[in-house]
């Protein structure tokens, strides 16, 4: 990384109102959202408007200044906490706004839950650009967001395939003044890394490992770590594991561990313990672990070295954090060609390029191109379907087979330990270069960078404006679902 932005005086900073997850809680959107205040916080003043669905501090202003300074390493950070439910009400949103004359407002997550602000727009972006971090799981490109991008000055776009979508749903509309910028997820390096033999800590993970495990010899890990909600699909990865280990002698089964940092039971997935009860008689009992407390940081990392590979097979991901999490540890992945996973794995195009989706190669979900990073252990939908509610009409679920999984993780195993903790290291190297950036100072970076061209470009709005209300926009599909 080869540029920086300095230190700026507090008076001399733009003020941003961020509308997210609080960040002192624990959800993804939660740690990118702080995450990008710490990285940012000697350059821009925050405001955080922290919605939780029943918050315990409602109507409260948090000054988290000196956390951030603690964080950040600096002594004048300015980072004010608004705690709101869901994530506040009009009302509110306009209180806040008129209190802290914000210089550009950000949004971050699912748009459905910032109809209220985007019906705000009219007034709010004659004062104050509005800036959206975004993503959207899969195609069709979604025409029935068009309302929301249009709406917003600055799209910054998380995956690859969210910027194009971006720019496809709004292909029919003005943006000379708009901004679409790539800034993938980035998280801190220095609290996810690789702890091999001969290092400090590798003790310490050893003993962790004989604790998780009850002190029995085991050879060969798969992690999952995530929510236990349907498109995770965790009992596919779960059968995937079991078919595995019935390709395996009796006494190498024994030796393998499927770990589930997840919900037992969930409302939004399914009952885990019924799946294992069935999958797992009593001859593999001991194959499978269930993880459910709470973890810091550095006990996570600890979980991703003792892995061997990252698991997840979700039909539908935006990101997939934990992906980054096990990169970032040296640890291979196995993980479903859909959303921004591909990012991760790095496919290369035919002009050895990392693939960059267009409308006319929307996705790589299809398996166009095979060749990606060593780290990395795709497996490729079998079955693309249109599901749909009435918010959102139309979306494919990617759903890959688990005996396709199945191969992958004994790809995985018939490597060496060696040749894994190899392809983990290169599958870091990357994720940590210029070119991917998938840390918390490149992702700062670009947005710093974004919002810099923004203010640069920013056109207050009209106080006015002529719609022609004959004519309806966005309408159509406008990319190939043929390639």
């Amino acid at each position: 990384m080869n540029k920086s932005f300095k230190h700026l005086p507090k008076d001399k900073r733009k003020k941003i109102m961020l509308v997210c997850d609080d960040i002192r809680v624990h959800s993804g959107v939660a740690t990118i959202a702080k995450e990008i205040i710490i990285g940012t916080s000697h350059h821009f003043n925050w405001v955080n408007v922290a919605g939780a669905i029943t918050h315990p501090d409602k109507g409260k202003r948090l000054d988290l200044s000196k956390a951030t300074d603690e964080a950040a390493g600096i002594e004048d950070s300015s980072v004010i906490l608004y705690a709101v439910e869901n994530y506040g009400t009009s009302q509110e949103i306009n209180n806040i706004f008129n209190i802290e004359k914000p210089d550009a407002i950000m949004l971050f997550t699912d748009p459905r839950y910032f109809q209220h602000i985007f019906n705000m727009e009219d007034q709010l972006r004659k004062i104050a650009p509005i800036t959206y971090l975004n993503i959207w799981d899969d195609y069709p490109a979604p025409r029935y967001n068009q309302p929301y991008y249009e709406a917003c000055d600055l799209l910054m776009g998380i995956s690859k395939q969210t910027v194009n979508i971006n720019k496809l749903v709004l292909e029919d509309c003005d943006n000379s003044k708009r901004v679409f910028k790539y800034i993938p997820h980035g998280l801190n390096h220095k609290a996810y890394y690789p702890i091999n033999d001969g290092d400090i800590e590798f003790s310490k993970v050893q003993e962790f490992k004989s604790q998780l495990f009850g002190g029995k010899e085991v050879e060969y890990v798969v992690f999952f770590n995530s929510r236990n909600i349907r498109r995770k699909s965790i009992p596919d990865t779960m059968m995937a594991f079991r078919s595995f280990l019935d390709s395996l002698p009796y006494e190498k089964a024994l030796k393998c561990r499927l770990l589930l940092h997840t919900e037992i039971v969930s409302p939004h997935g399914t009952d885990l313990a019924k799946v294992a009860e069935y999958l797992f008689d009593e001859r593999y009992e001991d194959c499978y672990k269930f993880s459910t407390s709470k973890l810091s940081r550095e006990h996570l990392n600890y979980l991703y070295n003792i892995a061997d590979v990252q698991i997840l097979l979700t039909s539908n991901e935006g990101w997939g954090l934990t992906i980054t999490e096990a990169i970032l540890s040296g640890t291979p992945i196995i993980a479903n060609s859909t959303g921004g996973m591909q990012d991760q794995m790095r496919f290369e195009d035919e002009n050895g390029e990392w693939f960059t989706p267009s409308p006319e190669i929307p996705s790589n979900h299809k398996g166009t191109y095979k060749k990606h990073g060593e780290w990395a252990f795709p497996v490729y939908p079998t079955s693309r379907s249109i599901q749909g509610s009435p918010p959102t009409p139309y979306i494919y679920d990617d759903r890959c087979s688990w005996e396709d999984a199945c191969e992958r993780i004994k790809e995985v195993y018939n490597l060496t330990k060696d040749e894994r903790i190899s392809r983990g290291l290169k599958g870091r190297e990357w994720a940590m270069s210029d070119e991917a950036g998938f840390t918390q100072d490149h992702q700062s970076l670009r947005v710093i960078e974004a919002f810099e061209e923004l203010f640069e470009r920013w056109v207050p709005r009209e106080k006015f404006e002529i719609i022609n209300a004959t004519t309806q926009k966005g309408k159509y599909l406008n990319h190939k679902i043929t390639y």
